[in-house]
């Protein structure tokens, strides 16, 4: 047993303290897989955790990020054995077990989906549980039927690591996308990603009528709050918005009129506890729909040390796209 370096959580008189620090291996977690972790990336969750912004964290000591991408180091679960490419996402890391911005991580093997053939540890991680909440929401959109001729699909929160991933893999899919975003000056960008359409968040942010005009048959939102309930309010007849996000409120200012007069459905995405073989499809379709050189131009490396100030920085809407956190 030995100690690693690690971002760690802890309660202090007022609120919570994070500092980059060493570790102790013997204070892991109970988990039958140890990892070695090599890359981790930047979640708009991990920036709660790290600034304390919200209670994200339910245990102390706690060890930041909620996903990582490495290398199986010991196992005594029967699918994995030492030297296998791992990703792991949710479950708790970074909340309620000990997390991902560490050189180590032990964890229950039945959290663990293999790295899909194609994608490196750091690709994983550039997609993220952000990406995979992306295609967690193409997903259903396309379980509920939608398609390309079905009509246009809306995106908001477009610049952030969702957005981002939605757009350039509904694009790629043959979706006329509409990108809804804070950030006008992020047009260019956005359309670099597919976008054949940016409109400003404000034209969905007052307060939002039981219905407005049918403007698209479907959506991907991770703003939540009034945004939501225009989005609904503006889906055309048997469409669907998936929702995944709440970076503007928990509430929903809306009413039933979507739901019973235009027969809208309201798709809830949960990436913390979606049953394993949902993701495995989700990580086998982002291997193979996601456009790997949008990817590298969304995406920009940290370093462990850099991860906290980086936190405050995607609460305060001022990241772009992907950050990748090379750990070892």
């Amino acid at each position: 047993m030995g100690t690693f370096k690690a971002i760690r959580i802890d309660k202090a008189e007022k609120g919570t303290t994070a500092a980059l620090t060493q570790f102790d291996e013997a204070e892991l977690m109970e988990g039958d897989v140890t990892v070695r972790v090599e890359w981790s990336t930047l979640n708009y969750k991990d920036g709660l955790a790290l600034t304390g912004k919200a209670p994200v964290v339910r245990r102390f000591p706690m060890i930041a990020g909620i996903d990582f991408a490495g290398t199986v180091e010991q196992s005594s679960h029967p699918q994995w054995k030492a030297g296998d490419k791992v990703v792991c996402n949710g479950w708790g890391m970074g909340e309620t077990h000990l997390g991902a911005y560490a050189e180590k991580a032990r964890v229950k093997g039945d959290w663990l989906v293999a790295l899909p053939s194609g994608l490196s540890a750091r690709d994983a991680m550039a997609i993220g549980t952000a990406g995979y909440t992306a295609m967690l929401s193409v997903l259903a959109l396309e379980k509920h039927g939608l398609t390309p001729s079905s009509g246009p699909v809306v995106v908001t929160g477009a610049a952030g690591g969702v957005g981002s991933v939605a757009i350039a893999v509904l694009s790629r899919l043959g979706y006329h996308v509409i990108a809804s975003t804070g950030r006008m000056s992020e047009t260019d960008y956005l359309k670099g990603l597919g976008a054949a359409e940016i409109i400003d968040r404000n034209e969905l942010s007052g307060p939002a009528k039981p219905l407005a005009k049918e403007r698209w048959a479907g959506g991907v939102d991770s703003v939540g709050s009034t945004t939501l309930a225009n989005l609904l309010s503006m889906t055309k007849y048997g469409g669907a918005i998936a929702a995944c996000g709440l970076a503007a409120g928990m509430d929903l200012p809306s009413s039933v009129a979507p739901f019973i007069l235009r027969g809208v459905c309201l798709l809830g995405i949960d990436s913390v506890m979606c049953p394993i073989e949902q993701r495995r499809v989700a990580w086998s379709r982002l291997a193979t729909d996601l456009d790997r050189a949008k990817l590298a131009e969304i995406t920009h490396e940290i370093g462990l040390g850099d991860v906290m100030g980086e936190g405050a920085k995607i609460l305060a809407g001022q990241v772009r796209g992907r950050i990748v956190v090379k750990i070892a």
